[in-house]
């Protein structure tokens, strides 16, 4: 199976940017993994919406999955509080 292409809402490297940098490579580790799965166990759908949540360590990682376009797109990465808005 060919791997899904990750892209990034423009805004998200403006997330990454206050992440400090032991998480941050963590956290860009657990987004590439999920070119092979982007439905992962332990990810969950958010309620009403067409996204999912995956956690790496106490960072959400919000992305919605394009299965015909073979695409994930990365939404928002971040504190709790800080994923609604």
């Amino acid at each position: 199976m060919a791997g899904f292409e990750i892209l990034f809402k423009e805004s998200v490297w403006k997330d990454l940017r206050k992440i400090p940098k032991n998480h941050l490579k963590k956290i860009l580790s657990r987004i590439e993994k999920l070119k092979n799965n982007p439905r992962p166990s332990g990810c969950e759908k958010l309620t009403g919406q067409e996204l999912y949540r995956v956690r790496q360590g106490k960072y959400p990682i919000v992305y919605s999955v394009q299965d015909n376009e073979l695409t994930i797109w990365v939404i928002k990465v971040g504190h709790r509080s800080s994923i609604y808005r």
